[in-house]
């Protein structure tokens, strides 16, 4: 199974699929780039250290749907069978999810359906409304933002101490597990 991930951030669950990778626990995933909307992210750093190819698809002047244009056709030319989107800012066309329809899947650091969407800072929202457990959910992604089916949510207890950075990291750890896992289930046909 032929994979891309596309990336504008630092890469946490990137790293998660990479390791994975290198200890054989992804038999059968062929990890064929990182596609990604910054040239200076930190996923960037992770592919070059690991040999992954990058490619970059640089945003700037074109719309929407002229961006999704570009990203798809390279997609199609690599075979792309799934596409993970691990802090991917920015929100696909209808034209390109319907393309890709039950092939791309997102990593959200909430509950869903709580705290949809990505502008918010769902870590002091949760911490805000003083909720008792929060966690992340992978989901596919269609074109209504945060609200594909789900694949896998994992919970965790909000701690009496937590800050936002804490919460994040520890989110972002049960993302790391979970992400593997659900690129094992979909290549396993669920």
């Amino acid at each position: 199974m032929n994979i891309a991930v596309f990336a504008s951030t630092r890469g946490t669950d990137f790293q998660a699929i990479i390791d994975e990778l290198e200890a054989g626990k992804l038999p059968g995933i062929n990890l064929k780039f990182l596609l990604v909307d910054k040239e200076n992210c930190g996923a960037v750093e992770k592919a070059k250290k690991h040999n992954i190819p990058v490619i970059f698809v640089d945003p700037k002047d074109k719309i929407r749907e002229e961006y999704d244009k570009e990203v798809a056709k390279i997609c199609e030319k690599n075979g792309i069978d799934l596409i993970c989107l691990v802090g991917w800012m920015r929100i696909l066309s209808a034209e390109f999810v319907k393309k890709f329809e039950n092939k791309i899947i997102n990593v959200h650091p909430s509950l869903l359906p709580k705290y949809p969407g990505m502008d918010l800072d769902v870590h002091t929202e949760v911490l805000k409304n003083k909720e008792k457990e929060t966690g992340m959910t992978i989901h596919y992604v269609v074109e209504e933002l945060d609200a594909g089916p789900v694949l896998m949510q994992e919970s965790m207890p909000v701690l009496p101490d937590d800050t936002p950075e804490s919460l994040k990291k520890r989110v972002q750890e049960l993302e790391g597990k979970a992400y593997p896992e659900v690129i094992r289930k979909i290549q396993g046909g669920v």
